[in-house]
């Protein structure tokens, strides 16, 4: 049996999960209570019952913990797991999640970037390797002027011709 299904069958107790996500047992405690981060190998039953963490809900502790320590709102995570796993994400560890330390964005793909907390609006990134090869590429096949050849004046736009008419009457 590998790693991975082994630990997709055990269950770790709350103290293990804590200790593996660097959380309190306390926070641990609210988010279940709350359904923040519930336990999918057992949940508590009564008094003296214990929950089980599967390895895949701790890794979810953790992603909510690094966004706690990135300075976001519980809140704003809880509307982001919230908005994820009303879209049918409830495997959420296989997600990547951006923080600007305010908002939440999954990352879907390279090029598509979803802020989670402003009913799922797209944002976009550049790849500014990838703009500066493009304009290279561009750019050799253009004709270039070195520096100092050329009037010093040679106005852009009509406006600025206009002016250096002007200003030569």
């Amino acid at each position: 049996m590998s790693t991975q299904a082994r630990d997709e069958v055990r269950g770790y107790r709350g103290p293990v999960a804590c200790n593996a996500a660097g959380i309190t047992y306390r926070q641990l405690d609210y988010w279940a209570r709350t359904d923040l981060v519930t336990p999918s190998v057992r949940d508590a039953e009564g008094s003296g019952s214990q929950r089980l963490y599967s390895f895949r809900d701790i890794v979810v502790l953790k992603v909510v913990k690094s966004l706690l320590d990135a300075g976001v709102s519980l809140q704003n995570i809880r509307k982001a797991i919230e908005v994820l796993r009303s879209r049918g994400e409830h495997d959420l560890a296989n997600i990547t999640l951006i923080s600007d330390g305010t908002t939440v964005y999954e990352c879907r793909s390279p090029e598509e970037v979803v802020d989670l907390l402003r009913g799922g609006q797209g944002v976009f990134g550049i790849a500014l390797a990838g703009a500066v090869a493009d304009i290279r590429g561009s750019v050799t096949a253009l004709p270039a002027v070195p520096p100092g050849l050329g009037p010093a004046s040679t106005p852009v736009d009509e406006l600025a011709h206009r002016r250096a008419r002007r200003a030569a009457s």
